[in-house]
């Protein structure tokens, strides 16, 4: 009798045993399937430009540019129906005159954001205050999106959309607005030559005399700084500029300089769009600079004491050179189109 209870008991365990491998089994078959490998993608990075550094938990993907993209242009990512190339459009080199906004050009390799510098750190830092306080997203409109999680599934294997994911995800689109095949670039790999004014602009641009490279150099034509380049003299409102971000009245009236790439179709220029022209632009620098305790020492170099004196010749050939920026085949590049 005692056998026959241990052999039943026996059996029980091998039953119990064999039904938990067959649960185990059938809940491997439903769990969640491995997220789908993605496409990386590679940023061209001439030798000019800094090192391009990108950061490791948001590695570039096919996927997830695509992703970006489509936010990029979609009114879902703001709560007031605003899109992001609402201000950024490809024909003005993704900047925007009404309002003056910075363009969307090689942000891939700078550290400081906005006119007054008011985020500083890693794309993924601006576009998580864009998407946090600019556009204030409301991720419900994401998360209930016919298209929208399926995409961020893929991207970020994820099953709820946050806030951050959206920032990483434009974070990548951006990165990739890279303009590098103007006519300057193509003269320096020696695809292409600068006419007489072009080369004389250029001349004048990297000498004392136009006095440009020590702001604009080489390569980014910006240096990622701030700087007051005379354009008041008594600071007031939302000419403080990044001092409003410090408090530090070293910083008083300084603003982050803008990259000169495809600087023909960005106009107006400054802050507050008050010149129209690159004439008046280049008439500022040559006989127009304010002094003020926090001017940037290079105006006060001895070619600066009484303006740069160019003649008419020498500011329209500094204008002929700044032309060779512009870069068609980046406004019109049908990767950073309407998706």
């Amino acid at each position: 009798m005692k056998s026959v209870k241990f052999f039943t008991a026996f059996t029980l365990i091998i039953i119990i045993t064999f039904l938990s491998a067959c649960k185990k089994k059938e809940d491997a078959a439903i769990a969640e399937p491995a997220p789908l490998a993605l496409t990386p993608y590679q940023l061209y990075s001439p030798p000019y430009f800094p090192k391009l550094i990108i950061p490791s938990d948001n590695p570039l993907t096919v996927e997830g540019i695509a992703l970006g993209r489509k936010l990029y242009y979609d009114t879902i990512i703001s709560n007031d129906n605003r899109a992001c190339a609402q201000c950024h459009t490809a024909q003005y080199a993704f900047s925007n005159p009404a309002p003056n906004s910075l363009p969307h050009v090689n942000l891939a390799w700078n550290n400081k954001f906005l006119w007054r510098g008011a985020v500083e750190g890693q794309m993924e830092d601006i576009m998580a205050s864009e998407v946090n306080s600019f556009f204030n997203t409301d991720v419900n409109k994401l998360n209930a999106s016919l298209v929208y999680p399926a995409l961020f599934k893929k991207v970020f294997n994820s099953n709820t959309i946050t806030t951050k994911q959206a920032a990483y995800a434009l974070a990548q689109f951006i990165r990739t607005l890279s303009s590098t095949n103007s006519k300057f670039d193509k003269y320096l790999r020696y695809e292409a030559m600068l006419t007489p004014s072009e080369m004389n602009g250029f001349v004048l641009y990297n000498t004392e005399k136009g006095d440009c490279f020590h702001c604009h150099s080489l390569g980014l034509f910006n240096d990622n700084a701030y700087h007051n380049n005379g354009i008041d003299s008594v600071f007031i409102g939302v000419n403080r500029g990044h001092y409003e971000v410090t408090v530090n009245s070293n910083d008083m009236g300084k603003f982050k300089t803008p990259t000169l790439r495809n600087v023909e179709l960005t106009a107006p220029y400054m802050h507050d769009g008050r010149f129209a022209t690159l004439e008046e632009v280049i008439e500022h620098y040559n006989s127009g600079v304010y002094h003020s305790p926090t001017l940037d020492p290079i105006f006060s170099k001895p070619n600066h004491l009484f303006g740069l004196q160019l003649t008419v010749q020498e500011k329209g050939d500094l204008v002929a050179f700044l032309k060779t920026l512009t870069d068609t085949s980046f406004t019109n590049n049908p990767a950073f189109a309407h998706p």
